[in-house]
């Protein structure tokens, strides 16, 4: 086996590790929360069905790609919380991190090809990128939309915040923003979430 195969084969063992890595977000029957490869497949999948609301034309290669290498660096860094402050001061930091480690394992070329897509993803610049970061965004709102704002409640999250957090939807996706904006006034109305 080349070293090139031997080190292609140990990355995609390392990445089933995201898996194991759960996140805030309820599936929709409660049953358990998400982990990081479910959401980058759901992500995926509200890429390519929700790809006429990008604002601009998109490269859906690109965003497919984004989705699924955006949270490689979870395995190392943990998932942060939307909504966690905290953790949020010093999340560019420990994923910088473990992307300089997780990429890496791949050949040089392949490493490097994908850690710049990350990068491109994190710095939310190219249409690409605010595409997908608007997905990434709006796969766990509706989640919890469509858990009667469960995790929102557990962490006592109001509409303001909700708003707030998921604001770069209406970069990505304009259209879509209306929609969210309806759905957390829906979320209020029927008590919920509370407005602040």
């Amino acid at each position: 086996m080349t070293d090139r195969l031997e080190r292609q084969l140990a990355f995609l063992l390392e990445v089933d590790k995201l898996k194991q890595i759960f996140r805030q977000t309820y599936l929709l029957d409660e049953t358990r929360k998400e982990n990081d490869a479910e959401h980058s497949w759901h992500f995926a999948m509200f890429a390519i069905i929700l790809a006429e609301y990008a604002p601009e034309p998109v490269d859906m290669l690109k965003v497919l790609k984004m989705a699924l290498v955006h949270d490689l660096v979870e395995i190392d860094a943990g998932d942060t919380f939307l909504y966690d402050e905290a953790g949020q001061a010093d999340k560019a930091e420990r994923e910088a991190k473990a992307a300089a480690r997780i990429f890496a394992l791949l050949p040089k070329g392949q490493g490097g090809a994908l850690r710049a897509l990350w990068e491109e993803f994190e710095a939310k610049e190219t249409p690409e990128a605010k595409f997908a970061g608007a997905m990434d965004r709006i796969q766990p709102f509706l989640h919890n939309c469509h858990t009667c704002g469960r995790a929102w409640q557990e962490h006592g999250i109001a509409a303001d915040r909700v708003l707030q957090s998921n604001s770069h939807i209406a970069i990505g996706a304009p259209v879509l923003w209306d929609r969210v904006r309806e759905l957390v006034d829906q979320m209020v109305a029927e008590g919920y979430i509370s407005e602040k």
